[in-house]
């Protein structure tokens, strides 16, 4: 996995704040090898395989478009015509078909790490789970036999450690981010408690959001909380501890949970679910609801992120008119041999997902 290119990409693909002078914020690289750090000692306590989390965590992002989220809505628009996007299943089609280590195997990994990587066991489709979706149905036969013997829909232990690694790292981290970056005003959290409470409630749980404003507030009287941040060397170690603090927290209730369900033996596959108490949920969201409050919704980026879908847009356009020409080399032998049109949308679809930021907007100039 760490030798795959679809990792290395990761670097090019912001997280959620841009660098600027100021600071070095997360790519969804770093961030997935904090995933990794986190997935890997919270799988290892319970007594799932280290490495086989650790794959899922590194794998959990590699099929992300340019521009995030954004750009996921834009591509999934675009590729109405051969099925639809979904970063999850984009990741299971990179594993197994699209980085070319073997022939016709992608990075001929096992069918334990490919269940393991695996977020969303499901097809597309009417008995799928809401919007997300872990396969395309291009991919059907690979993933029968990654399945194969495992419960219908089931995620196995090591797919839910990656899963809440990957929101404890991302929830904490982004907060982080935030902070440093100079968006997010922690002296003003307590006073907009109430709008981030029922922000949390409409985005990221199911929790009501007297509830949430509640977990907020136990999270802001916390003695390790920091109450300011203006860039001295004291504010950079005060939101250190508080970083590595909810950490620990989110990952202790997890595993102290879980084995109170069932027990202290070692844990593993589908032994048994990884149980998240619903506190640490409902904190959770709440951290990615100050992010939203004040990172992904100030002033101006509605505007970028409107952009970032027309070059989404116009990019699968452009390759499409004049495929095989533009596409790259591989790309264009895929497209040539395909099928139908359908089959040859989808050859684009998995160009234009695979380019970073700066390569999607510098593609795009250069065919406009």
């Amino acid at each position: 996995m760490l030798h795959s290119s679809a990792l290395r990409r990761l670097a090019g693909k912001t997280q959620v704040v841009e660098p600027s002078s100021a600071s070095v914020p997360r790519t969804r690289l770093t961030h997935s090898l904090e995933c990794a750090q986190v997935g890997r000692e919270l799988g290892a306590a319970l007594g799932c395989d280290p490495d086989l989390v650790d794959a899922a965590c590194l794998a959990h992002d590699l099929g992300h478009p340019p521009y995030g989220h954004n750009g996921e809505a834009a591509l999934d628009e675009a590729a109405k015509g051969c099925g639809g996007f979904e970063g999850n299943a984009q990741s299971l089609r990179l594993l197994t078909r699209l980085e070319v280590k073997v022939p016709g195997a992608g990075l001929n990994l096992t069918r334990a790490t490919l269940d393991a990587a695996t977020k969303y066991p499901w097809s597309k489709g009417p008995s799928s789970s809401g919007p997300k979706y872990g396969v395309y149905d291009d991919d059907l036969a690979v993933f029968a036999w990654l399945r194969r013997g495992a419960p219908e829909s089931r995620r196995c232990l090591e797919t839910q450690v990656m899963d809440w690694a990957d929101d404890v790292a991302y929830s904490v981290h982004d907060l982080e981010d935030g902070v440093v970056a100079g968006l997010i005003p922690l002296e003003a959290l307590g006073r907009d408690r109430e709008e981030i409470a029922y922000l949390a409630a409409s985005l990221y749980s199911d929790a009501p959001a007297h509830d949430l404003d509640g977990a907020l507030a136990e999270l802001l009287g916390q003695p390790w909380w920091p109450k300011a941040y203006d860039g001295s060397a004291g504010a950079q170690v005060a939101l250190k501890e508080a970083t590595s603090s909810l950490i620990g927290r989110f990952c202790r209730a997890a595993e102290d949970n879980t084995r109170a369900s069932y027990g202290d033996g070692p844990l593993s596959r589908y032994d048994a679910d990884l149980v998240v108490p619903p506190e640490s949920r409902a904190e959770c969201a709440v951290l990615k609801a100050v992010t939203a409050r004040y990172v992904m919704d100030r002033p101006g980026v509605r505007l970028v992120q409107e952009r970032e879908r027309e070059i989404v847009a116009e990019l699968v356009a452009l390759l499409a008119d004049g495929a095989p020409e533009p596409l790259e080399p591989a790309y264009a032998e895929a497209w040539r041999s395909a099928s139908d049109d359908a089959a040859r949308l989808r050859v684009v679809v998995d160009q234009v997902a695979g380019l970073t930021d700066a390569a999607a907007a510098a593609l795009h100039e250069r065919l406009r």
